[in-house]
């Protein structure tokens, strides 16, 4: 340590407890105060700052921040010239990616993009959404939403709107029709493209996406643990799936075997009653914080060190 710091960007809003509790998973305890815009984090090596997420893309770009969370749209919104360094699908945030839809009352003669020619438009995505129509030549007047979006097209106020949805359900509760679905976006972890050249903070920004990774693959995953009498190995292998394959170990001086592995959380409640009636006992069932693969490291011997 050589007294630098990262400079991280935590996203303020309806991400900031998934962000903070998938950064517990990874490892880091960060401690928000509702007086301060400068969580603690018990890393010496990390400074944080709450951002929008909005915002965050142009404080990377700018290198007010080395590293940030933020979406793909909002790093298009600002035409953010960063560097992004893996995708952070929060599973158990959200199921499903979130999109960006071009949306009418449910009566509109607006059936197609194309309609919109000459129509207003209202939402917070404005730069995309001019760049959207502009690329295919369609005319539009784009303004910005200051919020309640859904009820200004609802109202008539304006013709359409692009909004951010998961399901559409909330479209549909206000009377409106997705006409087509203009971006699909998730987190980013961004860097400053300058401080991805600076050898220390490329190592520390990898250590982050790495272990963030893991935690997020290890969301939907659980440890199981059982003994098994040795006739009933066989039987008990049969039907237990793994990531790779299960750990086997003999227990001291029995005809028993420990028997560990890594599954699915859906199908843990299934499975446990077909282990137990092939022979299976003392099944232990065990919650993981991450697990990091080969595959989801950025980090090269120099990078380790």
């Amino acid at each position: 340590m050589n007294g630098t710091t990262v400079k991280l960007g935590i996203p303020k809003g309806s991400l900031e407890k998934a962000t903070i509790d998938l950064f517990q998973n990874a490892g880091w305890r960060i401690t928000v105060s509702t007086r301060s815009y400068f969580p603690s984090i018990d890393d010496a090596e990390i400074s944080c700052s709450l951002v929008r997420a909005q915002e965050m893309a142009r404080y990377v770009e700018s290198g007010v921040l080395d590293v940030g969370l933020t979406g793909l749209d909002w790093i298009l919104e600002n035409a953010a010239d960063v560097e992004v360094i893996s995708d952070l699908v929060y599973s158990k945030a959200s199921t499903e990616k979130a999109r960006w839809v071009l949306a009418v009352p449910a009566d509109s003669i607006i059936d197609s993009v194309q309609d919109c020619a000459g129509k207003t438009i209202s939402t917070e995505l404005v730069n995309f959404t001019k760049r959207y129509f502009e690329e295919r030549k369609i005319p539009v007047k784009v303004e910005f939403s200051w919020g309640a979006t859904e009820a200004k097209v609802a109202e008539r106020l304006v013709d359409a709107i692009v909004e951010v949805t998961e399901t559409g359900t909330t479209l549909k509760a206000h009377g409106l029709k997705i006409v087509s679905t203009l971006l699909e976006t998730n987190t980013k972890l961004i860097a400053h493209r300058e401080s991805m050249r600076d050898p220390w903070k490329r190592r520390k920004i990898h250590q982050i996406a790495l272990l963030l990774q893991g935690a997020l693959n290890a969301e939907n995953l659980v440890g199981l643990k059982m003994n098994v009498p040795k006739e009933k190995l066989e039987a008990v292998m049969g039907i237990l799936p793994a990531l790779t394959a299960p750990t086997i170990a003999q227990l001291y001086s029995t005809e028993w075997f420990s028997v560990e592995t890594v599954i699915h959380e859906k199908i843990v409640r299934s499975l446990i009653p077909k282990l137990i009636s092939r022979g299976a006992d003392g099944i232990i069932e065990y919650s993981l914080n991450k697990v990091v693969n080969r595959t989801d490291a950025f980090l090269k011997e120099d990078d380790a060190e």
